[in-house]
Order: C-alpha cells, then structure tokens, then sequence
C-alpha cells in the first residue's frame, strides 16, 4: 500500500484508539509499508531510558539506554539510524518527535535495509504516532505510567502538570528547558509561549526545598506560574507582569520568596528584554564564546517588589545566538569533595556541547545530566535550564497584537 493509504489508515483508528491500541496501530502501519513490525519507545522522564509500549500483539522488547544505543542516537540527533537484527533483517531507527518535542523512539524492523526513499514514508507515519501519545495522554495515565521509573511525589506531580511541553520551535527560535529531579522537585519552574512574533520566557526559583517534601515551595511557584500566564494574557508589558507576580505572591504568603527571570525575545529583529529578579543572569553564547553576560539582579525577588522598581535589561542577539538561562542549582552543585561546579564549567561545558553541533533539547538534557552526575547523581537543589537558540528573523510578517 501507498504511504497515503497507510496514514489514512492510522487517521480513521486514531478517532477512537486508547493509547493500548497504539502499538497495534503502529504494527499494522508499518506493514502496509512493507515492515515486519514497528515498536514504539517512550523516553522516561530523566531522559536516560527507551522504555518499550506494551499492548495487544506487541512483540517483547527491553527498555534501552539512550547512551551508546543506535536507538538512543536517533532520540538524541532528531533523525533516523539503521542497524541490522540477530536474525539477518534490518532495523530503523526513528524519533517520534512533536515538532520538537522528543517523545521516543519507533523501531522499525524489516527483511532489508530500507531505502533512502522509503525512509520519509515510515517518517510520516512515525510522526503522526507521536502526535497521538501527545493526545491520548490527556485522556489515560496509561502513557504516565510507562514513562514513570520511580514513584513521584506530589510536589512533584503538581508542580509536573504545569509545565508546559519540553520544546517548541517555531522554525525562527527554538526553546528548550528541562527539570531536575523529577520525581522529587523543589521550587523550580520554567514557562514559555509565543504570540505572533514575541517569545515570552520565565524561569523561577521558590524557597522552601525540603518543607512540607518541597510543597511550599511548589505552591509558590504555581502561584507565580498562573499569575505570569494571566498577566501575559492580559498583553501585560514585562514590568507590569513583574508587579502582578509580586503582589499575588505577597498576598499569599508575605513571607514567600521566589527568585525569577522574565524575558521577552522579538523573532523579527532579535531584541531581548529581560528582568532579573535576584536571579543568577543568563548568558548569551555566540560562536562558541560567552558573548554577553546579562545584568543581574535588575529587580529585587517576588515579594520584595514593592521597595525597589525594576529595572529591564536589553540585548541584541544575533542569528545563530544561544540564550541560556538556569537557577542557582546548577552552579551550587557540589561535587563528593565540595568543589562547585560554578560559572565557569557551566560555560565550558556548554561551549563544548554547542560545538558538537547537537540539537538543542539534547544540550539541555547533557547539561543537567552533567550536574548530576558532578554531585553523583545526588541534587541538592533542583536543576533547571531553559535554552533558546535565535535562528534569524522570520519571513512571515504576523499581525498578533503586543503592547510594549
């Protein structure tokens, strides 16, 4: 069958699938393209494992590791891999991707290599599989539960829920964050939207690790997450934004604190605008040197607003520049012996990485995997960065409204 009949086919299955139902969809559509079956992978959520989808008729298959695995390759690099099977056949390997958002992996296995022309069709379907774990994990726990590798805490499941997908790429930027540890987070958080031409970014950094199993900590920051979404949503302009924040924060819990960036990025000409509230600054890398440090602190934290006005921070970047923003857990990490891992190997490391020419989302996830593994897998604090590469103006002139 033609590469159309085989997504028509997944198309009039999707209406009513469970996500149990999507390896046999995955199956069925492979053989219609001439495969012997197509298994799919959903990464966990510290980003190190493939972890097989069971379901009816699924052959059995081991989670994989994402280092030194022609599967992991695939995750990591956004493109297909093939190798060859035990019994004489051929594998291909492909990244089930939402837009950017790296959701797996689909193991394609055939009598023969595939051919480079053959490839976009198993792609096509690959890439319409994705969009349904995406879909079908709003209705089911299904999808959250395989993905799972350790009970979470619900600090964690609260704080987890809000946060908007990992990466999105409008072809003009590319945004990127990733959180740290996951099952047992403290106060980190990180949002993101883009609205016509603006990019609208925010970290924050809640006190409280360790109380209530981090839930203090996690309360202020999901205060500070809806305050920021309804003041974006209100066309706020980035001062007022920092206002609104402050006062719904202080009128909760006065004696609450929460560190933060607030930045907005024009895809159209690259000026960055950026509130620092006693928050590490962020860098701006340009090829493969720290081209800007950014001023930091421009503004006092969440609720000490009200006794200093904030101050916002311009820049121009460049096509081609990397934005790198992280909270204070990544350069407080401390090593077996006490030694920080500090400014200065936060930029060697990324530096390093940039050149490597890798995708984006999978900088961020080797630099938190980086702290990590310099504290022994042991956080003291979370680790949270939020990425954005400035690919160049865009094309298309949108309308959006924006008040500056």
């Amino acid at each position: 069958m033609s590469e159309r009949d085989a997504l028509h086919g997944l198309l009039r299955q999707s209406h009513r699938a469970r996500p149990e139902d999507l390896p046999g969809m995955a199956r069925q559509a492979a053989q219609q393209l001439g495969a012997d079956d197509m298994v799919l992978y959903l990464v966990d959520h510290e980003q190190r494992q493939l972890l097989p989808m069971p379901g009816p008729g699924a052959p059995p298959r081991e989670s994989l590791a994402i280092e030194g695995t022609l599967a992991g390759r695939a995750f990591s690099m956004l493109c297909p891999f093939g190798g060859a099977t035990d019994a004489g056949g051929a594998r291909l390997w492909l990244p089930l991707l939402n837009g950017l958002e790296r959701m797996g992996v689909a193991e394609v296995v055939t009598a023969a290599p595939v051919p480079d022309s053959s490839v976009a069709a198993f792609e096509a379907d690959a890439s319409l599989l994705a969009e349904l774990v995406i879909s079908r994990s709003q209705y089911s726990d299904t999808i959250e539960r395989i993905r799972r590798r350790a009970p979470m805490r619900l600090a964690a499941e609260m704080l987890r829920a809000q946060l908007p997908p990992l990466t999105f790429s409008t072809g003009h930027m590319i945004i990127s964050g990733i959180l740290e540890p996951c099952y047992d987070v403290g106060g980190d958080a990180f949002d993101y939207a883009v609205n016509g031409d603006i990019a609208h970014l925010a970290l924050f950094d809640a006190v409280g690790h360790g109380s209530g199993g981090g839930m203090r900590a996690v309360m202020l920051a999901s205060l500070a997450l809806a305050a920021y979404r309804n003041a974006r949503r209100d066309g706020f302009d980035l001062i007022a934004t920092y206002h609104h924040i402050d006062t719904a924060v202080r009128d909760h819990d006065r004696r609450g604190l929460i560190t933060g960036v607030l930045a907005e990025l024009d895809q159209r000409t690259g000026r960055l605008r950026v509130i620092a509230a006693g928050h590490p600054s962020g860098l701006v890398i340009r090829r493969g040197k720290v081209a800007t440090v950014l001023p930091t602190p421009t503004a006092l934290p969440v609720t000490l607003g009200d006794r200093r006005p904030p101050v916002v921070a311009e820049e121009a970047l460049e096509p081609g520049d990397d934005l790198l923003f992280y909270t204070d857990g990544i350069i407080e990490a401390r090593s077996a012996d006490g030694e920080r891992f500090g400014t200065e190997r936060l930029v060697d490391f990324t530096v390093r990485a940039l050149a490597d020419e890798l995708p984006l989302p999978e900088t961020a996830r080797r630099l938190v995997h980086a702290i990590l593994a310099y504290q022994d897998d042991r956080l003291q604090d979370d680790a949270t960065v939020l990425m954005v590469r400035f690919l160049g103006p865009s094309t298309v002139q949108a309308t959006w409204p924006h008040r500056d």
